[in-house]
This record gives C-alpha cells, sequence and structure tokens, in this order.
C-alpha cells in the first residue's frame, strides 16, 4: 500500500509493556512458491488485493483481475470484460453469495457472479467513486465502500449514502480498511486514526485519545473473541474493546513495526505483513517470522495478505508478484502460553526462558523447561524489589500496580540463570 509523503504519523502516547525477548533462531517450517510474470501467467507483478473462496484465489494487479485455479492455472479477466484491462484493482471482496466485489480506480465498484458483469456507473458517477480503498460487507449483507478522499460510501443493495468526515464522525477522507465486528459495528481505518461506527454515531482513536500506535491504520482484522487487531505504520495493536497493548520490533518478533496488511486464518493465527516481512502469531504466545534474508521472500513492499481454505498464506507484494507458503506448523521449539512445549533448549543447549506479556489483564507470564524456578525483580540500579521462590512455569505474575520503570528479571532454574530486561511504561 503506498502513502502520499505529505501523511506525517504522530508520536504514539502508549503505556505498554516492553519485554526484551531472549536471541531465538526460529526455524521457518513449511514451503515457499513464487508467482510472478517470470514464472506463470499471473497478469502484472504489482499485487494490490487479493480474495480467495473455497476454489480460487482471485487477485488484483495494476493490470486488471486474475485468477489463480489449482497450482498454476492463472485466468486473465481483461478478455471477459474490457474495462479490466491495464485497470488497477485495489480490492476484493466475496459476499455470502458467491459474488465477487470488485474495487477499481476507474470505475468504481463492479459486481461479478461467476458469469454476469454488473457494474455501477451512475451511481460512480454520481459520487465520484474513482480510486476504491477497500470493501467491507456487515451481518445485514450491506457495503461499506472505502473511496479514496471522498469518504465512506454505504450501499444496502438498494440506495447509495455517501459519509464524509465533514457531515460524520468519519476520522478522514483518505479510508484504508474497513471490518465488521461481532456486532455488526464497522471499523474503519483512515490516515487519520481508527474510526467505528455503530450505525448512529462514531468514536475515533487517534494517539491522543486512545493507545492505538499510529494515526495511520492499514489493516484491522477482528477474532473469534470480538478483540480488534489494528495495523498501523507505528506497530500492531491489539484492543479488547478497554485496554490497548502494542507490538513492535522492539517488544516483540515481529520483524518490522510497519503494518501492512493483516489475515487471521482458520486456527486463529494472525498473520501479519510488515515492512521488513511476515510475523505469525498464535495469540497465546508463539510467534514465527520470515524475511527476505532468512527465507529468500522479496524485499518489495507488501501489499496485501490472504488465506485460503486450506490455510496457506499467500502474500501479495508491490513489484514482486505473490510468495505463497503451505503446510506450515509452528516449529516444536517455539512454546507456547498455554502449552508449553517440552523442547524448550537453545542452540547452545541452555533452557531457554520466555516472557509473555498480558498487559490489557495485567500480568505475564514466564515459560521454560524446567518445574520451577527462582524469579527476582531488580530495579535500574540492581537493588531487589520483589522475589518469587518456587516459581512454577507459567503461572500469572501480578504487575498492574509495579511502578511504571525499567527492570531487569532475574529467572534461575535448575539449568539456567539468565537476566532479562523488563520495561513497563
Amino acid at each position: 500500500m503506498l502513502y502520499p509523503k505529505s501523511i506525517q504519523s504522530m508520536k504514539p502516547i502508549l503505556i505498554f509493556l516492553s519485554v526484551i525477548f531472549p536471541s531465538m533462531a526460529l526455524s521457518a517450517q513449511g514451503t515457499w512458491r513464487f508467482y510472478n510474470t517470470s514464472s506463470c501467467d499471473i497478469n502484472g507483478n504489482t499485487v494490490l488485493a487479493m480474495a480467495a473462496d473455497n476454489n480460487y484465489l482471485w487477485v488484483g494487479t495494476t493490470n486488471g483481475l486474475c485468477r489463480l485455479s489449482g497450482r498454476n492455472t492463472w485466468t486473465d479477466y481483461a478478455m471477459f470484460n474490457k474495462k479490466l484491462k491495464e485497470q488497477s484493482v485495489n480490492c476484493l471482496t466475496i459476499d455470502k453469495n458467491g459474488v465477487l466485489w470488485v474495487g477499481t480506480d476507474d470505475y468504481g465498484v463492479i459486481e461479478f457472479d461467476g458469469s454476469n458483469w454488473k457494474e455501477h456507473e451512475a451511481e460512480a458517477r454520481r459520487l465520484k467513486m474513482k480510486f476504491i480503498g477497500d470493501i467491507a460487507i456487515d451481518n445485514n449483507d450491506v457495503k461499506w465502500i472505502g473511496v479514496t478522499l471522498i469518504g465512506l460510501v454505504r450501499y444496502d443493495n438498494k440506495t447509495w449514502e455517501l459519509m464524509t468526515p465533514n457531515d460524520s464522525g468519519l476520522p478522514s477522507d483518505f479510508v484504508l480498511c474497513a471490518a465488521i465486528d461481532q456486532r455488526n459495528r464497522k471499523w474503519i481505518g483512515t490516515n487519520g486514526g481508527l474510526g467505528m461506527f455503530n450505525g448512529r454515531r462514531w468514536v475515533s482513536y487517534t494517539p491522543e485519545n486512545s493507545g492505538i500506535a499510529d494515526l495511520i491504520v492499514p489493516a484491522v482484522v477482528i477474532d473469534d473473541q470480538d478483540v480488534k487487531w489494528v495495523g498501523t505504520l507505528g506497530g500492531l495493536c491489539r484492543f479488547d474493546g478497554e485496554n490497548w497493548t502494542k507490538y513492535t520490533s522492539s517488544n516483540s518478533p515481529l520483524p518490522g513495526t510497519q503494518i501492512n496488511a493483516m489475515a487471521m486464518d482458520s486456527r486463529g493465527w494472525l498473520w501479519i505483513g510488515t515492512n521488513e516481512g511476515v510475523a505469525v502469531f498464535d495469540r497465546k504466545g508463539r510467534w514465527d517470522s520470515f524475511t527476505p534474508a532468512k527465507n529468500n521472500l522479496p524485499k518489495s513492499n507488501i501489499t496485501s495478505l490472504v488465506i485460503d481454505s486450506k490455510n496457506d498464506v499467500y502474500v501479495g507484494y508491490d513489484l514482486s508478484g505473490i510468495a505463497r507458503l503451505s503446510g506450515y506448523e509452528f516449529p516444536a521449539s517455539i512454546a507456547s502460553a498455554d502449552a508449553p512445549s517440552s523442547q524448550t533448549v537453545d542452540a547452545m543447549g541452555e533452557e531457554r526462558v520466555r516472557v509473555v506479556p498480558y498487559l490489557d489483564q495485567g500480568y505475564v507470564t514466564i515459560l521454560f523447561d524446567s518445574p520451577e524456578a527462582d524469579v527476582e525483580f531488580f530495579d535500574a540500579n540492581h537493588v531487589s524489589i520483589r522475589h518469587i521462590p518456587h516459581y512454577k512455569k507459567g503461572a500469572r505474575i501480578n504487575i498492574s500496580k509495579m511502578p511504571r520503570k525499567l527492570y531487569h528479571l532475574r529467572v534461575k532454574t535448575a539449568r539456567t540463570d539468565k537476566t532479562l530486561q523488563f520495561n513497563l511504561k
């Protein structure tokens, strides 16, 4: 996703837990395959959007719409609709009836049911619906269409309504993404913050009034617990309706802090496309990452990310086509907070120690292989301020009343003695 140079991110004001993790060599599992104009019949190397149904991967590029069937059969849909020839397809969404909604630069929104095309030329002209940024479909089959530098369009399959910052609570007319939660509320990411619309009123979230990490919000994903995962240019944020938790490359294994695209697979694992590579987070403590250096991925900007029905992960790039990861499972060496692995030994043969923060719930847990450990908190002057003998692995440590400052956390087991930095601010 490209952003105007005039957009400036604002310094976030956020209370968050920063844990410096011990060094981890995470070996990626699964198989990568790459699609570009040199290796297959994809119609362009700049991928702007993707959508997956039970049979196909639909791909929007700067050269129109194409479809992947099976592993390597491509169809260019410019041969069926001339308006898609050399047309930028910015977003793709599939509704409950299997209809594909195509957001274009010049022709607004186009519907395709597999056989027939339906265009909305009159509405596109009336509402100046060019440069469609995203399309989300709510629980009542209402379409919410982000139009770049125009606003948000509501279409209930009968009437069209335009919302702008001037006549609504929409934070900005530069709409980047849209998502629908379990209560049918609309979450709209813009270059001026995150907006929530419940059908009657708007609430805006910015770094000044909330824990969101940055004004620019390219991606929002909502999980099965109705928790919002907000991707910003300043990091990944978890928002449960009351509390914010921030993840960056400094306090988590994210390869980069700029979040460009996200998707959640059927297992509840969150896949995150950053400016430095891809990460996966099971939301319980396990992370893994994939980068150009480790996995020979393209160095281009990530533009889109989608998961198909087989949990294959497709990553779209600017200028570099698509990378597909198949058959991925977390390596056994990566422990989960809910189900710690018995194999928690690092490459040097030492027992690995991991701290898993749950800031929004006011506690942390510590994972290791031994049955128990001696845990001690020290302040910046190395003065002991809290001692927990016989700490059982995975037990909760309440940190809600601890003063907000830098600590040193010493974890001593029968096989290791490690000190980590623990930054609560």
